[in-house]
């Protein structure tokens, strides 16, 4: 092996020691420094390795608090001390023609005042000079965990026995969220995780074409079939349709744009998008509705106080200013923005603040549980808060939907321009005129006729069956033209398929959109007739339905749904799906989940963990 002469390495060498130690000695230019032969020095040893952080799928639904205690947990590491880097105007391991190459014929002259070359050391006076190393700590915390999502496991149902509990409770949901997430991770080439996963978000996305009431706030559509999935099940759904509102006689609103302008919005699928789906908020305006518009980032803004819509290009104006850059202080920017809209607080009139964010609130010393305080305060004044969310990698599904839910407002997601038209024109009226608020159901189970029953979905909107004629206890809101859709998986007694009597009766109780906290209550008996004979005679929506709910039970690792399968859902869905694009975008939705998991039920537990 060769060997590099002394008095050729030394000078390099002890000036990269000095640098590296930060010694007061300048360091020597690339032109005072001596050309190295072609033979590399030693590699350099390697630093201490970063721990990896795959989170690991664990059996069970475990929940979302425990699942961040274990992500936040320091992990302990002795690390090694890491060596000094080389400076960079010393070039070793150059090759002799590669410096002759690079250099002109006459040679650079030495600056005036430049640093002579180092003078050759000894081997003892190289050991003198070269530092110590650091002592190793002792630990070391883990480094912040970047790119994570944030969603909650909320369970499944059970089965219950109508002859130990009759009554199902639960409030109204009108979210769309959870089904815009799995649709965006589908298309994108994996299947959501089981957290994100929420029944009755699969289940509201879609217009089923319910009829409208002839008077009232709301029709109720109750029907059962045969369940495809499960032999000698049934599926029964209960279905709400809000009446629509014309625009020219919708009530006047207010809005609070409140935008999050912090770092982690800055790409084309969160700041933009949000730009976009405000503009189209905007234009679906009338005369008398005002906007106001803040941001929050590390500070907050406020970028344009409350305007008349007949000042559209003022707010567009502003709009189309926004930019993302900073961190996140999420309560700071709700206290602003609610301030904003007690400007505008119209007795009679709609008061709204809409948050557009990817939920990622890391910065601040108000706690999520004190955002929701200020929330509650402000709904119980009559200004109310809707959410919209944008983005993937750090998304915070769970904080968002707590926010919409807590201010009786809408959850939705965006993940593209056709899904911002969709929630932002298309369906607009539900977000903008509510026509009942508080609104509960209560199914009631005839022990006689019903054996069991399990509703699929809406664990996170229980409501205690003491509660439901409680009119203190929060509950969900019906916009304009919004439907609700519950399905329940139900084993009937030979005696209710006989016909003659009704299986269930269901119980709405809502309050008036504005005035009196006094709710009504309004019943709806199940008909004997409303049970086909077979699925497939089934009305079509209800089918549709059928197959939405079994998407969602799939996809959420649901126990009872261990034996379905998505090719089955596929099929069902083919068979019943109507023209409406949805609809039809639903179909092309399964078969790529199923491709995904592989055409094996199985397959959608394992490939939905990685």
């Amino acid at each position: 092996m060769r060997t590099l002469p002394f008095d050729v390495v030394a000078p390099a060498l002890v000036a990269a020691l000095l640098l590296g130690c930060s010694a007061s000695a300048p360091a020597p230019t690339a032109a005072t420094a001596p050309a190295a032969p072609d033979t590399p020095m030693g590699a350099a040893a390697a630093g201490p390795m970063q721990p990896e952080y795959d989170a690991k799928d664990g059996e069970g639904r475990a929940s979302a608090a425990h699942e961040k205690a274990e992500d936040a947990a320091p992990v302990a590491e002795v690390a090694a001390p890491a060596p000094p880097a080389a400076p960079s105007p010393v070039v070793v391991g150059r090759s002799a023609a590669a410096e002759r190459s690079s250099k002109p014929a006459a040679g650079p002259r030495a600056p005036a005042g430049a640093a002579p070359a180092p003078k050759k050391l000894s081997a003892q006076a190289l050991a003198a000079v070269r530092p110590a190393p650091p002592p190793a700590p002792i630990a070391a915390p883990a480094p912040e965990p970047q790119g994570s999502e944030a969603y909650r496991d909320y369970g499944v149902n059970p089965v219950e026995d109508p002859a130990k509990d009759r009554l199902s409770t639960f409030a109204i949901d009108v979210d769309t969220a959870s089904y815009a997430i799995a649709r965006r991770k589908i298309l994108e080439g994996s299947l959501p995780p089981y957290q994100a996963v929420r029944a009755e978000e699969f289940l509201n996305y879609f217009d089923y074409g319910y009829a409208p009431p002839a008077t009232g706030p709301f029709a109720v559509h109750i029907a059962a079939a045969p369940s495809p999935f499960t032999v000698g099940h049934h599926l029964v759904r209960v279905a709400v349709q809000g009446k629509r509102v014309p625009l020219k006689e919708r009530t006047p609103v207010h809005l609070v744009y409140l935008v999050d302008t912090s770092g982690s919005m800055h790409s084309p699928d969160k700041i933009e998008l949000a730009k976009k789906s405000l503009r189209m908020l905007t234009e679906s305006l009338k005369p008398g509705d005002t906007v106001a518009l803040c941001t929050y980032a590390g500070s907050v803004r406020e970028v344009l106080p409350p305007t008349g819509v007949e000042s559209k290009g003022k707010i567009l104006a502003a709009i189309a200013d926004l930019t993302a850059g900073g961190s996140t202080a999420m309560a700071s920017g709700i206290d602003l923005a609610y301030d904003l809209a007690a400007r505008t607080l119209v007795k009679g009139h709609v008061n709204r603040v809409i948050v557009l964010s990817d939920g990622d609130a890391n910065v601040g010393p108000t706690s999520h549980e004190e955002i929701l305080k200020t929330i509650k305060r402000a709904r119980d004044k009559g200004i109310t808060l809707s959410t919209i969310g944008f983005g993937q990698g750090n998304y915070k599904d769970e904080m968002m939907e707590q926010l919409a839910n807590q201010g009786d407002g809408n959850y939705a997601y965006i993940d593209s321009e056709a899904q911002a038209r969709r929630v932002f024109s298309e369906q607009v009226g539900g977000m903008l005129q509510v026509i009942a608020r508080d609104v509960k159901i209560q199914v009631e189970f005839d022990p006689e006729l019903v054996k069991s029953y399990r509703l699929i979905g809406y664990e996170n909107r229980n409501v205690a069956d003491r509660d439901f004629r409680n009119d203190k206890v929060d509950a969900g809101e019906i916009g304009a033209g919004h439907s609700v859709t519950a399905i329940y998986d139900v084993e009937l007694k030979p005696a209710a398929l006989k016909g003659g009597a009704s299986p269930l009766v269901a119980r709405l109780r809502h309050k008036a959109p504005l005035g009196s906290d006094k709710a009504e209550e309004t019943v709806f008996r199940m008909a004997p007739g409303a049970i086909a004979p077979t699925f497939d005679a089934a009305p079509a929506d209800l089918r549709f339905a059928a197959a939405v709910a079994g998407f969602s039970e799939i996809l959420r690792h649901s126990p009872h749904a261990r034996s379905w399968r998505l090719s089955d859902v596929e099929k069902i869905a083919r068979g019943a799906a109507s023209s409406k694009g949805d609809q039809q975008e639903f179909i092309g939705i399964v078969r790529r989940a199923s491709a995904l998991a592989g055409g094996r039920p199985d397959a959608v537990i394992a490939n939905a963990a990685r």
